[in-house]
């Protein structure tokens, strides 16, 4: 009787400790999580969406204006506070004052190449449609003055556009653009400033649903192509619907010279994915893009084996992203718990290191 209780104890004991060295360990890999992810700036009532980082380190975001009170549509983060970018002057327009070529209307997009600053103005606040047309500002970064202004021709562009991201292509001279209010892609060449529109209403930019189910909850929402990559290694571009599921690509000497039909034929499926928002390739080919829907980033390698960098309360709507020293920045944008106004709500600025 005495071995049996011994016995019995014995089992007890190990199941217990057990038990607490799981719990242990549980502790430890949620403190590992949370030491891998360092918010490095916070935006209290004020959406960010944008982020970039400069080859020399500077970090931009940019606010976009889906309601009025946008203090900034574009900032420069110094010691974790958004300064205006270039100036005071440049930002602060508001809805029902003219329009001009000297002043950020709708601000969607920023993105650091080389030593310049690409802003993409969607010029439709509110989403209520496009004032005039979009506009793309090219700042240097030497001198934070403005270089040229891309004006979009109104055949690359509909009223109900809403020109979402974009990609540098030095080597063939083009920058790529997403429209996410009207499915499409848009070509622009950097020296002539000539646009086409591609991909018009085509399976491949439109979405495949009408909502997403995040932390149990219907975001109900159509949004077509979005998220846009360039690959360094097989010069192909990539890009997908917000509101999708699938992964496309095509050979950018097919888009810039391919006629219409063959730039259609010429779209390649890659993978069924998690619904992302913006997406970004690393030198080594690896790709990342968020997983709305179950609150985590995701990473593809090039050879296409999909793995989770980083899952949690620390990815509340991984909006936007930029790599600088082997170092992931990404905004929390928050979109699908937006239910009223943002005044307290606070929008972040998050780091990982690869």
């Amino acid at each position: 009787m005495k071995k049996a209780a011994l016995l019995l104890f014995s089992i007890l004991s190990l199941t217990s400790c057990k038990k607490e060295n799981t719990k242990t360990q549980n502790a430890e890999d949620k403190t590992e999580m949370a030491q891998t992810v360092q918010e490095i700036a916070k935006f209290k009532g004020q959406q960010v969406t944008g982020v970039t980082v400069s080859q020399q380190g500077r970090i931009f975001v940019n606010f976009p204006r889906w309601r009025p009170a946008v203090i900034a549509s574009v900032a420069e983060v110094v010691d974790g506070k958004p300064i205006s970018y270039p100036n005071t002057k440049w930002n602060n327009w508001e809805i029902g004052q003219e329009v001009n070529d000297s002043v950020f209307v709708a601000v969607q997009s920023v993105v650091a190449f080389e030593n310049d600053l690409y802003v993409l103005d969607t010029r439709s606040p509110l989403f209520k449609g496009v004032i005039g047309a979009p506009k793309l500002f090219v700042f240097d970064l030497k001198t934070n003055t403005l270089k040229r202004t891309y004006t979009f021709p109104k055949e690359s562009f509909h009223k109900d556009s809403y020109i979402n991201d974009l990609r540098v292509d030095k080597e063939n001279e083009s920058i790529y653009l997403t429209d996410s209010g009207h499915a499409g892609l848009i070509i622009l060449n950097i020296k002539t400033g000539k646009a086409k529109r591609v991909l018009d209403n085509h399976f491949s930019t439109k979405a495949e649903a009408d909502h997403l189910t995040i932390n149990g909850k219907e975001w109900k929402n159509t949004i077509h192509s979005d998220g846009i990559a360039l690959n360094p290694i097989n010069k192909k571009l990539y890009f997908h619907a917000l509101t999708g599921y699938t992964l496309y690509a095509i050979d950018v000497q097919t888009l810039l010279k391919g006629t219409e039909i063959e730039i259609e034929k010429a779209v390649e499926k890659v993978a069924k994915t998690v619904a992302p928002d913006g997406m970004i390739f690393d030198a080594n080919g690896n790709l990342y893009y968020a997983d709305l829907e179950q609150n985590a980033i995701m990473k593809m390698d090039a050879a296409g084996a999909v793995t989770t960098l980083v899952k949690g309360e620390k990815v509340r709507w991984a909006d936007t992203f930029s790599i600088h020293d082997n170092v992931l920045y990404y905004t929390n944008s928050r979109i699908n718990e937006i239910t009223g106004p943002i005044d307290d709500m606070i929008f972040g600025l998050n780091t990982i290191k690869l």
